[in-house]
């Protein structure tokens, strides 16, 4: 048989997508690994880029950060993190060690594109719609929330798409250093010279990635307020500008 026709045989084979050590096991755990990652970089990521990028200070700090994360290769990363001593980790199954090792890596590796991507959406917004907020009597907090960050959602949510794509490709290296995720297929494919498995793990990793690219893609569309017409609601009195709707503070009675 060829190479792909063992690929397709081992794709076929339903006993391969079951089990602790098959397909649709290694497929969640490689999934699991990369959402709690990126939830990881947008929590630490996302409020520090936002609020700088309203400020307008630190631009010159969250680039630089962003580029030294890129500098540093993943994989050299990880091994480095996976010899430190992590107590406890024993207990936490065959992966635990490699895992958070992983985890820890793929965070890393996530925060650049998210880092960016915030500050310069918030620093993209135009000077006039800033000062028509301002003149509405919008506070700095009301700004952000009402202006600045609906505009620059789209941006923000290009770089979490470019995050999760890249994450989810990098995780296959946690097979590596015996960590989980669908790297198993390939790595073992490849050292037993079974070719055809190699092949089959990899087209699983690029098929998945491809549904997550077109699901980030949606979601990047859906928040997109430029591509709308009227603001839900159908408001009339509220000041548009640059396809964004602003609308003046609710004032206090009494």
């Amino acid at each position: 048989m060829t190479v792909f026709g063992d690929m397709w045989a081992y794709l076929t084979e339903a006993s391969n997508w079951t089990g602790g050590d098959g397909i649709a096991a290694l497929l969640g755990q490689q999934l699991l690994l990369t959402v709690t990652a990126l939830l990881m970089a947008m929590a630490v990521g996302l409020p520090v880029a936002l609020w700088l990028g309203h400020l307008g200070r630190g631009g010159f700090l969250a680039i630089n950060i962003s580029n030294v994360g890129r500098a540093i290769p993943t994989f050299a990363l990880l091994a480095l993190l996976v010899v430190a001593p992590w107590p406890g980790t024993d207990e936490l199954g065959p992966y635990g060690r490699a895992g958070l090792a992983t985890l820890i890596a793929l965070t890393l590796f996530a925060l650049p594109p998210i880092i960016t991507n915030s500050y310069v959406a918030m620093r993209e917004v135009a000077p006039e719609v800033r000062e028509a907020a301002r003149g509405m009597g919008m506070t700095g907090v009301q700004q952000f929330w009402r202006v600045e960050l609906p505009l620059g959602l789209p941006l923000v949510v290009s770089g979490l798409r470019l995050a999760l794509v890249q994450v989810w490709a990098t995780a296959t290296i946690a097979a590596l250093v015996a960590g989980p995720g669908l790297g198993q297929i390939i790595t073992d494919g490849f050292f037993r010279s079974n070719y055809g498995k190699g092949i089959a793990g990899a087209l699983v990793v690029a098929a998945v990635a491809l549904v997550l690219e077109l699901f980030a893609a949606m979601v990047q569309r859906a928040v997109d307020t430029t591509r709308r017409g009227t603001p839900a609601g159908g408001h009339t009195d509220a000041l548009s500008v640059s396809g964004a709707t602003v609308e003046p503070p609710a004032e206090s009675l009494g």
